[in-house]
């Protein structure tokens, strides 16, 4: 129970950066900083997976529509990555509380990954591309800081992961019902495009 809100804030986090949270808890790790990060973490190749692998996320997440199917790509592996980040932090080795570990950060890791891939195909809608960057920049920014927050005050960084989880759904749902009715009424537009070019082209009624 007692490493319960660091599982839940690295679970929130995973879903929205799995390899942000790999790296930064890997080098607060190596570094010293703590000593509640796992030592498979801070090994040096998964900290140069995870640092690869960032900066591939970091370029990919800002380019428009690149970031949605960067998104459903990830939909098995934030949560995997969150599971496996819980269970470690748990560290007891294959017993009950590791797997509950691993269940609450994968779980978490999901419905924050949904909530993230759904902002952004609402974000698409939008012509410009700042948005995206913004959107991108902040949430790698809320990653970074949480996890460093959680580390050493994790219930109430888990008391903000579970805010931000909230909120983040109930904005997707209100999010989601304007696209809805922008992609109808697109729809509509085209439709409508359609007739008139076919009555166009129609030939003279003699």
């Amino acid at each position: 129970m007692s490493v319960l809100p660091l599982v839940f804030t690295s679970g929130w986090a995973s879903g929205i950066n799995a390899y942000a949270v790999v790296l930064l808890l890997g080098l607060l790790g190596a570094t010293g900083v703590t000593d509640e990060v796992p030592a498979a973490l801070e090994r040096p190749d998964v900290l140069i997976v995870a640092g690869l692998l960032f900066v591939v996320e970091a370029v990919a997440d800002k380019v428009p529509y690149v970031d949605s199917v960067w998104d459903a790509v990830h939909t098995v592996i934030r949560p995997v990555a969150g599971g496996v980040v819980a269970a470690l932090l748990a560290g007891h080795n294959g017993s009950l509380p590791e797997l509950a570990a691993g269940a609450v950060g994968g779980s978490t890791a999901l419905l924050s990954h949904l909530v993230k891939a759904g902002t952004r195909i609402a974000v698409n809608t939008s012509p410009e591309p700042a948005s995206n960057i913004v959107l991108s920049l902040a949430e790698d920014l809320g990653v970074a800081g949480l996890i460093a927050f959680a580390l050493f005050h994790p219930v109430a960084a888990a008391v903000i992961a579970g805010t931000l989880l909230a909120a983040g759904i109930a904005v997707v749902i209100f999010l989601w019902s304007r696209i809805r009715r922008f992609l109808q009424r697109r729809r509509e537009r085209r439709a409508q495009k359609r007739s008139a070019v076919a009555a166009g082209a129609a030939p003279p009624v003699t």
